[in-house]
């Protein structure tokens, strides 16, 4: 029988271990900008309707029957105008940044491919497609996998060596990642704040875990403005800190 993701309620238990940061720094922290705009389900590319999730229209989490123009706007928004502010910000900061790229998201922009592969900025492969990859097959995924690795060395000049699916990844994930060999980690993971292995066929395989306490798609459940979203982001640093 092939490897099947099992559940685990103990993990570390009350003596987590210290990771030794470089520097003996006391937490790690990982910018991430999703790079998704231009693979969301579409008209266009098949699907009989408008991704609208995340978008500040948002009245469904399957999408509107046709094409939402508004809908496709604001994706449109992201990659027109939010990835540039994005890049201007981290730039001028000196600061770096992993990029969770969805693959053809990154062929129908060359000119964002071109800078994030100029700034030298990690990229994390966030799929072929912005899709639910626990609705894809066994084998649809795996072409899915196959297909995003060859056009990331592509955009960006380098293969990948971390993933992270949209949602929750499917039970053949983990598996095919390993099967595939090239990538070091996932982040399909919530329930652990530290890197763990796990042993997948036989083979070692990290787990870089993802929380979305600190991400921005929080504004679209009700932040109003940049304070609280400080606030929140300030009040976890300081609990992770400790």
């Amino acid at each position: 029988m092939s490897w099947q993701p099992s559940r685990d309620f103990i993990g570390y238990g009350p003596t987590p271990p210290d990771p030794k940061w470089p520097g003996g720094a006391r937490i790690a922290l990982n910018f991430v900008v999703n790079y998704e705009e231009g693979s969301e389900p579409s008209m266009q590319d098949g699907e009989g309707y408008t991704e609208t999730g995340l978008t500040e229209s948002s009245t469904s989490s399957i999408g509107l029957k046709g094409r939402d123009l508004a809908g496709e706007g604001m994706f449109e928004y992201g990659s027109r105008v939010g990835f540039w502010r994005i890049q201007r910000a981290f730039l001028e900061r000196g600061l770096p940044l992993t990029v969770f790229g969805c693959a053809l998201a990154l062929e129908r922009n060359p000119l964002a491919a071109q800078a994030i592969r100029a700034a030298g900025w990690d990229v994390c492969c966030h799929g072929w497609r912005w899709v639910r990859h626990f609705q894809l097959t066994e084998a649809e995924e795996r072409e899915h996998i196959q297909k995003a690795v060859k056009s990331l060395k592509q955009t960006v000049g380098e293969r990948p060596v971390g993933w992270y699916c949209r949602y929750g990844p499917s039970v053949n994930t983990r598996r095919l990642l390993v099967e595939e060999g090239g990538f070091a980690y996932d982040s399909d993971y919530y329930g652990e704040e530290l890197p763990f292995w796990q042993t997948v066929q036989g083979k070692p395989h990290l787990v870089v875990p993802y929380s979305l306490t600190n991400n921005d798609g929080k504004y679209a459940a009700g932040m109003v403005h940049s304070d609280q979203w400080f606030g929140l982001v300030r009040d976890a640093f300081d609990v992770l800190h400790k």
